[in-house]
């Protein structure tokens, strides 16, 4: 099985803190670490875990955090396609409070791909059996299309209006304004319409409500866990499964990543997935 995301990648570092600063206030970090992640790697490394390996199709700056960024995501099974940035490498400061909730302060303009790039082999992507765009301009996001399922997030509506393509997914959230979707919003409309509300579960259009998943162990911090929800979705749809159970299985990579520290601490992998689930 072939899978790819079209997306964007930050260096992020993290501060676990007994609650955000406010204003005025100093606080002092309990742990930090940092790694590469943002959106599209997240899900990359979601999709290389269940899947064994996956295409990324990104832009990095050509310094020291963009070269670690490609080292470290190829380490972690991802074939990384990146177009050539120019100037440094986005960063992020993420904050993870006492309840694991996280507050991110982004550094710099999006790095996203663009379909235009000759240098990027946007021809892997119709061979694909499934996209995931994250981020990145009109032109990848047609390439995207020539996949034989295209999945979508919904902090991107204007660059799927820009594009007149039908995705056959698009991911919101009911509790993050820049995710939400509204009926009439796009043109043509999405096949499928899912929106994800936390701890209450979610809504599939059509369809119906879904149950979030039992969480496997304590709540550590709440990073990435849209990016792997709908990286499991998108291996799930696939693997030709129902919307309903691919939903079920992205629920679980949601859960699973809220355990974990940072990004990459708990997803999901294939030892974890039932037989029907294996990419044989």
């Amino acid at each position: 099985m072939r899978l790819a995301v079209v997306g964007h990648v930050e260096w992020v570092e993290f501060a676990r803190v007994e609650h955000v600063p406010q204003s005025g206030e100093i606080v002092h970090a309990l742990e930090t670490w940092e790694e590469p992640a943002g959106g599209g790697a997240v899900a990359a490394v979601q999709l290389a875990n269940l899947a064994g390996s996956c295409l990324l199709f990104t832009s990095l700056a050509d310094d020291a955090l963009g070269r670690g960024a490609r080292e470290e995501l190829e380490a972690r099974g991802v074939t990384v396609h990146a177009g050539l940035a120019r100037g440094s490498q986005r960063r992020a400061l993420t904050h993870v409070d006492e309840f694991g909730e996280r507050t991110i302060t982004v550094l710099g303009d999006k790095l996203f791909p663009s379909g235009e790039d000759g240098s990027l082999p946007w021809e892997e992507l119709a061979r694909c059996d499934a996209v995931y765009f994250v981020s990145g301009d009109v032109a990848a996001l047609r390439t995207a299309r020539h996949s034989q399922v295209l999945v979508a997030t919904a902090r991107e509506l204007a660059t799927l209006r820009r594009s007149a393509v039908q995705v056959d997914v698009l991911v919101g959230s009911g509790d993050d304004a820049g995710e939400r979707f509204e009926p009439g919003e796009l043109e043509p409309m999405p096949r499928i319409v899912v929106t994800t509300a936390g701890a209450l579960g979610g809504w599939i259009r059509p369809g119906g409500p879904f149950l979030a998943a039992a969480l496997p162990g304590p709540v550590s911090d709440a990073y990435g866990c849209g990016d792997c929800f709908a990286a499991g979705l998108t291996y799930a749809l696939a693997l030709r499964k129902p919307v309903d159970e691919a939903v079920g299985l992205a629920a679980r990579c949601g859960a699973a990543v809220l355990t974990g520290r940072g990004a990459y601490g708990a997803q999901l992998t294939t030892d974890d997935l039932p037989d029907d689930l294996h990419t044989g």
